[in-house]
């Protein structure tokens, strides 16, 4: 009895080593993976429209030390989201046991993004430590969501190199409770079981092998298999809603603003005393847009529902501070005040996001923004930064989809979309090249709209290390001396930046007997070689439109002529054009580069034309000429 007490206890340690053997795992998995998922249940019950439980375990062997990102747990809570339990463990190749997680091995720490002055978020994290790969961790959870505004998403590979073995989203719902969900490169449809009580749907995944990033390929979240759920009716903070539609989740973000447009007297005044006597609405708006901006500054407060609602406009005044909802219902509450109607917006910013999907309504929305709609030219208002241009989207907010909040709800609406001509980098290059092949030049660039973001930052916020990363890669030069650089800033709808470089590079061109070799493409070469070796997978995504134009003209020793100039190319394709000259005027050479590139989104079959395309101006942007030094006949 007691032999087989023995073999009974011993079953499931024994069967849990079986699951978790490194072994066990398919070679086809294994190749090209950093991680592999080895199991997975998210399990999401959904009690009403204010209560969810969330059940989540799951099991990654960690192959190697690129994915130890993969190794630990981080789950988020607050005031309206607990986490129950959290159970983890440790796991050789072998698949045996070797440690348990312990209570006080769990840190609790606040949620500090460095924006945040006060937050009632906090982060429970664990991590196993090993230096023994390939091992597996396990973790678990149970979070109870007490206000329910966007439900469980599943997306079972989150990024390149990551295998999955099995994976699991499971969601039970009340009968009448209509939920919502889309799906995204996921074959088949979910198993859906109906109790008469409630409503079970499940989706599931086997057996994917990890892959490798392709260039220009679209974000994981648009290209691997993905399920967006959302409810229907919801409670959230105290206040009900229904997001079936946009215009009902609309209603619902509307009333969470109402009462608290009231200005200070003092703040009436100034902007009144700022804009009485300008009848141009445009002016007026930039002018108090400035105001905003020299009178308060961004920082995040996330407090129980303070990541819808914002705070007071009378707050932002007294505090001179708020967080992008505060600021934008601010800036909406200062144009208010002087006759000039205007609304809040909600939008996915970042660099790449796509914005909401119209056919869908879900709590997309990570920052807000406002415009001043107008039937011909409706402008659109950044509050969270006091440097840039009044009208300015650009890549952080631009060319996406948003919900314009107004009193009868949301309203799906674009914001501005910038073409090649808006994105502009204009560069203008005059040197000369010694006999002994050093280099001076005098550098001008105009960069506008996207192209000049990234000088913005660099003159607004950007540490001197960060300036000198971004100067050596423009300039990209094996060795030189900037001897001077200055920027001068056009603010405007498409703002613009000047800078100027003085630089000096010893042995620029090769010099060898009686010739010179000169690549007089200095400063804007193509370094993209796109890889041929694997069959292309994803479509293509060039995310935006741009146009370059460098003019160079380089004086060369006297008593030098050509031996050899390079051919001019010009290509015309559906991802752009590209054309570039080269010309020797007597002791001058003279080049002229013009890069223009199409955004859109284009099928994997044209990779080939992709890549021979770039090929093309990989070699023109490294012509050279060979200059020869003239015999002189006594």
């Amino acid at each position: 009895m007691r032999k087989l007490l023995f073999l009974l206890c011993c079953i499931p340690a024994c069967v849990e080593a079986q699951t978790y053997a490194v072994a066990n795992i398919p070679d086809s998995l294994q190749a090209n993976a950093r991680a592999i998922k080895r199991s997975e249940s998210i399990r999401m019950t959904v009690k009403s429209a204010s209560k969810a439980i969330i059940r989540h375990k799951y099991a990654i062997t960690v192959m190697n030390e690129d994915g130890l990102r993969y190794s630990g747990y981080s789950g988020y809570y607050d005031k309206m989201i607990r986490i129950n339990e959290i159970d983890g463990k440790l796991f050789d190749a072998s698949g045996k046991e070797i440690k348990s997680v312990k209570k006080k091995d769990i840190t609790d720490r606040s949620q500090d993004d460095d924006m945040s002055l006060i937050t009632d978020g906090r982060i429970k994290q664990h991590r196993f430590y090993s230096t023994s790969f390939p091992y597996t961790v396990e973790y678990e959870d149970e979070i109870e969501m007490n206000g329910i505004f966007n439900l469980e998403d599943w997306m079972p590979i989150p990024a390149q190199k990551y295998a999955l073995q099995q994976s699991s989203f499971t969601v039970e719902v009340p009968a009448d409770y209509g939920l919502r969900f889309k799906q995204f490169n996921y074959a088949g449809a979910p198993v859906v079981t109906n109790s008469g009580k409630t409503i079970t749907y499940q989706w599931e995944l086997k057996n994917v092998p990890g892959f490798v990033s392709e260039p220009f390929q679209p974000d994981v979240s648009q290209v691997l298999p993905h399920v967006m759920t959302a409810p229907t009716k919801f409670e959230f903070g105290g206040y009900q809603g229904d997001m079936s539609t946009w215009q009902g989740l609309g209603k619902y973000i509307s009333s969470l603003y109402v009462g608290r447009d009231a200005l200070p007297e003092n703040v009436k005044a100034d902007i009144h005393r700022l804009t009485d006597g300008i009848s141009d609405r445009k002016q007026k708006i930039r002018l108090i847009y400035e105001y905003m901006q020299q009178n308060t500054r961004y920082i995040s407060i996330q407090l129980g529902i303070g990541g819808l609602q914002p705070f007071p406009a009378t707050d932002v005044a007294t505090k001179k501070y708020g967080d992008c909802k505060a600021l934008s219902n601010y800036m909406v509450s200062l144009l208010k005040e002087v006759g000039i109607w205007a609304n809040n917006v909600i939008i996915t910013a970042g660099e790449g996001e796509r914005g909401l999907l119209e056919d869908f309504p879900a709590n997309y929305f990570n920052h807000a923004v406002m415009c001043v709609p107008d039937a011909k030219d409706t402008m659109w208002l950044e509050c969270t930064s006091q440097t840039v241009s009044a009208g300015y989207m650009g890549g952080f907010t631009g060319n996406r989809k948003a919900l314009f909040i107004a009193d009868d709800g949301g309203h799906v609406v674009s914001t501005p979309a910038y073409k090649a001509k808006d994105n502009l980098q204009i560069r203008s290059i005059m040197g000369a090249i010694n006999p002994d092949g050093h280099l001076a030049v005098d550098v001008a660039t105009h960069f506008t709209g996207q192209q000049q973001e990234r000088v913005h930052g660099l003159v607004h916020g950007a540490t001197e290390k960060e300036r000198e990363e971004f100067l050596n890669e423009a300039i990209s030069l094996p060795t030189y001396k900037l001897e001077k650089f200055n920027y001068v800033e056009t603010k405007g709808i498409i703002p613009a930046m000047d800078e100027y470089l003085k630089i000096s590079a010893p042995n620029y061109a090769a010099v060898s007997g009686k010739r010179i070799f000169v690549m007089p493409n200095l400063f804007n070469r193509n370094g993209t070689k796109l890889p041929t070796d694997k069959p292309r997978r994803f479509d293509i995504l060039l995310d935006y439109p741009y146009q370059d134009v460098d003019s160079i003209n380089l004086a060369i020793p006297n008593g030098y002529e050509s031996e050899a100039v390079p051919k001019d190319v010009s290509l015309k394709t559906k991802f752009g054009s590209y054309s570039i000259s080269f010309k020797l005027n007597g002791n001058s050479i003279a080049v002229v580069r013009v890069s223009e590139r199409n955004a859109g989104l284009f099928p994997a079959t044209d990779y080939a034309a992709l890549v021979s395309y770039y090929e093309e101006i990989y070699k023109a942007d490294r012509s050279r000429f060979v200059l020869v030094k003239r015999d002189v006949t006594p």
